[in-house]
């Protein structure tokens, strides 16, 4: 299989805090990967760095063979750089422009693409894919369900026709059954759609079910890697993460 995403041993500094250090992963084409790791570990700065917003002090990040991110400020993408070679990030409490409507919000996340035909052609396939978002398309976002807004923010991302999605804590502060119905359509993405999808998510359970691999993070490094069916079944996994 082709490595899609290689991160190369990448270090990450808050001033004197170490957030990142040395980190390692792979991301192979057309698999679903998950980062699990508690609170502050480390995992949105990981998805920050990969996007060009925050900093390497070691390390590069290179994206279908081309390096992307790197300590070396010369060779290191800007974040919209990055976007145009196929990379979305859908963030942390989705950061929706609430007073724009759905519709608007669609138009943003296309701000890469030049041609209004395929604008419209993917803001309908959109509306297929999230029918709510069809139904609601002239609402302000602000007027949308958390839910909703997460759909939404995960169809801007897709707006921009990505090879990768990366998702941050995705059923954050959602219902049960708005998560699961949430994790289903990310199975579509990558199934259905060929999108490769790296996930960071807390529910450690839904996120290595969904996942092919796995990756735990504490304190900022990596600390397990495996199947994530390998790691569904790890008993320090199980113990710290699953509340077994």
């Amino acid at each position: 299989m082709k490595e899609l995403l290689v991160v190369d041993a990448i270090s990450v500094s808050y001033g004197n805090i170490r957030a990142l250090k040395e980190v390692s992963m792979r991301v192979y084409e057309g698999d679903i990967v998950c980062l699990i790791g508690a609170n502050g570990a480390g995992k949105s700065t990981l998805l920050k760095a990969i996007v060009g917003l925050e900093p390497l002090v070691e390390g590069t990040i290179t994206f279908d063979g081309e390096t992307i991110c790197t300590a070396n400020r010369g060779r290191h993408l800007t974040t919209d750089l990055i976007a145009s070679r196929g990379i979305a990030l859908v963030p942390e409490g989705r950061r929706v422009f609430a007073d724009m409507t759905v519709e608007e919000n669609l138009d943003m996340g296309a701000f890469l693409v030049r041609d209004d035909n395929l604008i419209a052609q993917r803001k309908e396939a959109m509306y297929d894919f999230f029918p709510i978002l069809g139904a609601r398309k002239r609402q302000k976002t602000r007027s949308l369900s958390g839910g909703e807004q997460q759909m939404m923010a995960i169809a801007r991302a897709l707006m921009s026709g990505p090879r990768m999605i990366l998702l941050d804590e995705p059923g954050l502060g959602l219902a049960p059954l708005v998560v699961a119905d949430i994790f289903e359509k990310i199975d579509v993405i990558n199934k259905q759609d060929g999108v490769t999808v790296f996930l960071v998510e807390q529910n450690a359970r839904m996120a290595l079910r969904a996942s092919k691999e796995g990756y735990v993070m504490e304190n900022g490094r990596i600390v397990l890697s495996d199947k994530a069916a390998n790691l569904l079944e790890d008993e320090k996994v199980r113990k710290a993460y699953l509340g077994e």
